[in-house]
């Protein structure tokens, strides 16, 4: 019995939970390293359009919510943990052939647990990633920030043009 679980979870989505837990990881090392080597708010220019400038999000995306005086905090603890939950399932539901929808899962939840990890720690997210055109600057964001994103646009990818894949077939 144990051999035939280990056959379905290798020939599953859970076959990229390898990549959820390396960004997890690099999500965290590069937060360490900006809270050891930067004052809040402190900014290095790395090149023309990007700094890197330590910054507290108390809300969501764009800090939605960031002045709501600290509810949020756990309403997006809660909704994180919620979507990570539907992911491993999904995840674990999924053929393990279907790697572009499971790649975006994995990112996802790279992203949602690598926030998670921050507000239930600190109470906040450290963002750092400041990327600017002129005087106009992009919401500062992280790792976990760039994988859900990522995911996400792998996800509406999948969307648009898997359709089109199985009329075609």
């Amino acid at each position: 019995m144990r051999d035939t679980t280990q056959q379905q979870q290798s020939a599953s989505g859970l076959k990229f939970l390898w990549l959820t837990l390396v960004l997890i990881v690099i999500d965290q090392l590069t937060k360490q390293w900006v809270i050891r080597v930067f004052d809040l708010y402190e900014s290095i220019e790395i090149m023309p359009y990007l700094n890197f400038t330590y910054v507290r999000n108390f809300g969501a995306a764009f800090s939605f919510l960031s002045e709501q005086g600290g509810w949020q905090r756990w309403l997006f603890t809660l909704l994180a943990i919620t979507i990570s939950v539907v992911l491993v399932i999904w995840l674990r539901r999924n053929p393990g052939h279907l790697w572009r929808q499971n790649l975006a899962f994995s990112l996802i939840l790279a992203g949602a647990i690598g926030n998670v990890i921050d507000r239930l720690i600190y109470g906040y997210v450290i963002d750092f990633i400041d990327v600017y055109v002129n005087q106009w600057h992009w919401p500062a964001f992280n790792v976990a920030d760039s994988a859900i994103t990522v995911g996400a646009i792998l996800m509406l990818v999948e969307a648009v043009f898997e359709p089109r894949r199985e009329s075609q077939s």
